[in-house]
């Protein structure tokens, strides 16, 4: 049963904590760091339970990846200019 984080409020601990888990994810904090905060066992509870933050997560790793390869394929070829010069 949850405990009562003001009498009457409604809102209960556990709602605070998994709103916490679920930012932290969301702001990129390691689903490791996550786990070991809110001391799971290991970080497959962890991924397990806030697998629905995931998306945004893979959109935001895709994005990166995607910016790094366009850093790389300028640099490549600010290279190859300075070689033609």
């Amino acid at each position: 049963m949850c405990r009562m984080l003001i009498e009457g409020d409604g809102g209960c601990l556990h709602d605070a904590r998994h709103t916490h888990a679920s930012l932290m994810l969301k702001q990129g904090v390691h689903p490791k760091v996550v786990s070991e905060r809110l001391g799971h066992a290991s970080i497959q509870i962890t991924l397990d339970t806030y697998s629905h933050v995931a998306p945004g997560l893979q959109e935001a790793a895709a994005r990166g990846f995607d910016n790094i390869l366009n850093a790389e394929s300028k640099h490549d070829k600010e290279l190859k200019e300075l070689v033609r010069s």
